[in-house]
């Protein structure tokens, strides 16, 4: 499998999805918001919208895959 890179998050950019984490933890339902580039190398952040309006940065060597949502199929059972 593919490491999660910086190519990779600037695709979801804007975008709903579910993020899978390399501990096994997935975090729901959030909107990527931006890339943070940090200083040295792997310091590489992803920013993300929670439901409530938060910001949470998590660093990409966190994070395993990121699975796109179907919002179309969520509006229908809402």
């Amino acid at each position: 499998m593919e490491r999660f890179s910086t190519n990779n998050a600037r695709a979801y950019i804007g975008k709903k999805v579910n993020l899978h984490l390399k501990d096994g933890a997935v975090i729901i339902n959030v909107q990527v918001t931006k890339l943070l580039k940090g200083p040295g190398k792997n310091r590489n952040q992803i920013e993300y919208n929670l439901a409530d309006h938060k910001y949470t940065r998590i660093p990409l060597k966190h994070i395993a895959y990121a699975e796109r949502l179907n919002v179309n199929l969520m509006r229908n059972y809402a």
